[in-house]
């Protein structure tokens, strides 16, 4: 975890946040055009290199345009954790600082932005045994079993799991069965934030429209050539479907997919099912996003608004002692 002296020096900045397919990324482009912000990316798929089309990620245009950190910094490969964007992101938001642009963090991955402003969870350690324990009973009934379970005593926590990630449930059952206490409880007490946070959620108002554009991005995402993405990516020796990077929505259908497990009705199908549970997952962590300012996109006049809340924002910064002016 950062230090004390870390978390006291990290700059004020804006959160740009919301579900996936909301509009985020398009809203961050038209205010990096009129405001001195540096734009920083909290999408635990678009950190790595190769995963563009089904990550959503900006175009090599684009991002020439407007630079975003924490984009293509790992191979698809590698591992990439909240302790590791938790130091990248303190040292994007510092760099920022010091150039005198506001940090712009935008993305939708929900632990990420939890544990930039609160701070990673005090946990118990791993147990090789009892994760040894829980792997058997997962190979006897299956994981999802387990979810079941964790279900029943954490409702909280299951809901910001996926049913089809056992490392994450094998985790939040190992923190049970170590503490004796529900994962949730163990982070109720992280309430104040460790830095001055503008905290925007962008979300359209009604959910038909939020799966209609849902739907949409993966007919594009699938006439852009995604599967021709994951098949060119199964050609790296080193990659396999058990990485994390894999393990993304959308990817690891595509690698069903192309194993011939999945016809492509069934791809298209099920993409869009895991899509919206990610939906879902995502407001309800936003939800329970304390001082949150929500904006529907489709109103009228809701991007003026959002830049009258950056730009008081930013006046207010510059009042405080010791501000550096924006360049």
């Amino acid at each position: 975890m950062a230090s004390e002296a870390g978390q006291a020096a990290l700059p004020a900045a804006v959160l740009l946040m919301g579900p996936t397919a909301a509009g985020k990324t398009g809203l961050a482009l038209q205010l990096a055009e009129v405001m001195p912000v540096e734009l920083i990316s909290v999408d635990s798929a678009q950190v790595y290199r190769g995963l563009d089309i089904g990550s959503a990620k900006p175009d090599p245009a684009t991002l020439k345009a407007f630079p975003h950190a924490l984009i293509d910094i790992r191979e698809p490969e590698d591992n990439y954790s909240a302790a590791d964007f938790l130091a990248d992101a303190e040292q994007a938001m510092r760099r920022a600082s010091a150039d005198g642009r506001l940090p712009l963090l935008v993305g939708g991955t929900m632990m990420y932005f939890r544990a930039l402003l609160y701070g990673l969870d005090r946990l118990p350690a791993a147990d090789p045994a009892l994760r040894a324990q829980l792997q058997a009973w997962a190979d006897r009934e299956g994981w999802g079993r387990l979810y079941r379970e964790l279900t029943r005593i954490d409702p909280v926590t299951a809901a910001s799991v996926r049913p089809s990630d056992p490392q994450r449930i094998q985790r939040a059952l190992e923190i049970y069965q170590l503490s004796g206490r529900r994962p949730s409880d163990l982070r109720e007490g992280r309430v104040l934030p460790r830095f001055r946070a503008l905290k925007l959620v962008v979300c359209p108002g009604h959910r038909h429209i939020l799966h209609a554009r849902i739907a949409d991005r993966l007919e594009a995402m699938i006439a852009c050539g995604f599967v021709d993405e994951v098949e060119r990516l199964r050609q790296r020796p080193e990659l396999h479907a058990d990485c994390a990077a894999m393990k993304s929505v959308g990817y690891r259908q595509a690698w069903n997919l192309l194993d011939g497990e999945l016809d492509m009705e069934q791809f298209h199908q099920r993409t869009l099912a895991a899509t919206r549970q990610l939906a879902k997952r995502q407001l309800t962590a936003l939800r329970q996003m304390a001082d949150a300012l929500w904006y529907d996109p489709s109103r009228n006049g809701v991007n003026d608004r959002i830049f009258r809340q950056v730009e008081g924002f930013s006046r207010h910064l510059a009042q405080l002692p010791g501000s550096v002016p924006a360049s």
